[in-house]
């Protein structure tokens, strides 16, 4: 059971007093993601003109998926870069501008900012499109919307999309509240909760199945299945997913803290911590100083180059997550409730990430954290009868 509200204030203390190490980036052997099939698929590519919507997380071992591509000479013709860009570089929220990769000479066509999804004119020269991004399993995580703006460009223009499925890190619980279609946005699309414990592949057969595309398309689509994995595997991640998630623990918190990106806090971003620092200058709560600077991923931290007070949550790991399965809301009511004008502590920003302004509410009055866990369950619950249609690997539960 959850604990109280007074016993996690007095964790917090601990944990800015014990140490416990974090979880890094690593192989987990006994998986094979869909890119790592190259038998199942390749014979797909055959005599194909192909576009790729892939980042830097799209390898097979050590080389990238274009590169493998290239090598077995599949006609690869461009590359659709999603937030963060081709190579994961560029700051979030930051535009991508269309470029030539310089390693292979191709395109780079951005599908976000202002061209989220790919047009009939990107398309045209187009027979197949491969999408192979590994996500986080979190709904404002934005690669779920991009899947969805190129099923629908795919529909749209009569090309099958061919998803290289990839285990989902936070696919082992399910949480949060579940997305009202009045705050949908880039950051949340779907009415599906916060933690929705899908792959890429399993979400791309609900977004048809459930007729939630635009105009309620049907988008032609091919999985290739992960092997060896399922809901219960904590899959480790071999690479950083994005700039700022630069570790398991950032992974496993980021469903929690990214929610202070709806308030005037920091999360850390502009240091060695990002997601797994919380504060603001004269906070409160804490005994951790950090000070945010500009840095490749965070050119424009918030409180950049001022000390800031607050929690260190690196010191969790991965243990503790797996015990603890859900959204740890008690950091966001601490904050709130030490913050000197509590009228400024919700951004209008907060809404779009939660899905909902019952969160808002929920802590503004005085709610538990268990109270609102109660409140999000019937709402989980019909999901969860949404989701079981469309699972390609054994559930959790």
């Amino acid at each position: 059971m959850r604990q109280s509200f007074l016993f996690l204030l007095l964790l917090n203390f601990l944990v800015e007093t014990e140490t416990v190490c974090a979880q890094n980036f690593g192989s987990f052997p006994s998986v094979k993601t869909g890119a790592e099939q190259t038998e199942k698929y390749l014979p797909l590519l055959r005599d194909k003109k192909i576009a790729l919507v892939v980042n830097a997380t799209s390898y097979i071992g050590n080389t990238h998926l274009v590169d493998s591509l290239l090598i077995l000479n599949v006609s690869v013709k461009k590359i659709f870069a999603p937030e963060h860009g081709f190579r994961g570089t560029a700051d979030a929220g930051d535009d991508i501008a269309n470029s030539i990769d310089g390693k292979t000479n191709l395109p780079i066509v951005s599908i976000y900012g202002n061209h989220k999804k790919p047009t009939a004119d990107d398309l045209k020269d187009i027979n197949l499109v491969i999408y192979d991004i590994q996500d986080v399993g979190v709904r404002f995580y934005t690669y779920i919307s991009t899947l969805q703006y190129v099923m629908e460009a795919c529909a749209e223009n009569k090309k099958q999309l061919l998803i290289l499925d990839r285990p989902n890190p936070n696919g082992w619980y399910i949480d949060g509240p579940v997305l009202e279609k009045n705050y949908a946005s880039f950051v949340g699309m779907q009415p599906i909760p916060i933690v929705y414990a899908m792959t890429p592949g399993e979400y791309a057969q609900m977004l048809n199945g459930e007729k939630w595309l635009s105009d309620s398309l049907q988008c032609d689509l091919k999985i290739i299945s992960c092997e060896g994995y399922d809901h219960s595997v904590k899959y480790v991640l071999p690479r950083k997913p994005s700039p700022n998630l630069t570790n398991m623990t950032a992974v496993y918190l980021y469903p929690s803290t990214c929610l202070f990106e709806g308030t005037p806090l920091s999360v850390g971003r502009g240091t060695d911590r990002p997601f797994q620092l919380v504060g603001y200058p004269g906070s409160k709560v804490g005994k951790t100083y950090f000070t945010p600077v500009s840095k490749p991923g965070a050119t424009n931290p918030l409180f950049v180059n001022q000390q800031c007070l607050g929690i260190d949550l690196s010191i969790y790991n991965g243990g503790y997550f797996f015990e603890h399965n859900g959204i740890f809301l008690n950091w966001l009511i601490q904050f709130y409730l030490t913050y000197p004008d509590k009228s400024e502590f919700f951004t209008p920003y907060f809404a779009k990430l939660a899905g909902t302004e019952a969160l808002k509410t929920a802590i503004t009055t005085g709610k538990s954290d268990f109270v609102i866990h109660q409140e999000w369950q019937p709402a989980i619950l019909k999901f969860k009868t949404i989701r079981s249609r469309y699972l390609l690997y054994k559930d959790f539960e």
